[in-house]
């Protein structure tokens, strides 16, 4: 029998990653947004745009990888209602990913404004009408989204640290190989 995986693959670990530094970055590029006006806000916003369809693209690249490569399993000694806890969780991180961007994108098609994709292309808009009122209400579901993913972050962050210092049991080591495994 094969020795079970202790680690993520490289292309896991790149886009597990990749996408956690773009959310951290909508959530900058949303505050400074916020915090100014005029053209450089507008410019936080487009930004926003383009780095959140980037994390659509790039989610829905992870989640075909994660399903030709599955996740690795729990220690066995782990309760099983935090094994379904972390499944709930990691299902609704990939809805909230892909949800997110897809209604941010309806928001912008229903308001009749263009996604200017970093600068190089115009990204099609998306054949949804409703003008002003439809996109409002896009945008409250979108930003209620984002309170519940922040949300979700911090749980998954401080699920993590539970396995690393309260369970010693490894797991933060296979999404960080740079932590020493335990014996």
């Amino acid at each position: 029998m094969a020795e079970p995986r202790n680690r993520y693959s490289t292309v896991s670990l790149i886009l597990h990653w990749l996408i956690a530094a773009l959310v951290v970055t909508q959530i900058i590029l949303i505050q400074a947004h916020e915090a100014t006006d005029g053209p450089i806000s507008r410019e936080f916003v487009n930004i926003h745009k383009s780095v959140g369809l980037s994390i659509l693209v790039l989610t829905l690249i992870r989640l075909g990888w994660r399903i030709a490569n599955p996740a690795i399993p729990l220690p066995a000694e782990t309760p099983r209602w935090q094994k379904l806890a972390a499944r709930a969780t990691h299902v609704l991180f990939y809805v909230l990913l892909i949800a997110m961007p897809l209604v941010g994108w309806a928001a912008s098609s229903a308001a009749g404004r263009d996604i200017l994709f970093f600068g190089l292309f115009e990204w099609p808009a998306l054949p949804i009408g409703g003008g002003r009122d439809t996109a409002r209400d896009l945008m409250d579901l979108h930003e209620t989204a984002a309170k519940l993913l922040i949300a979700l972050v911090v749980l998954h962050i401080l699920g993590a640290l539970k396995h690393q210092f309260v369970d010693r049991d490894n797991v933060l080591h296979r999404m960080i190989p740079l932590i020493p495994r335990r014996a």
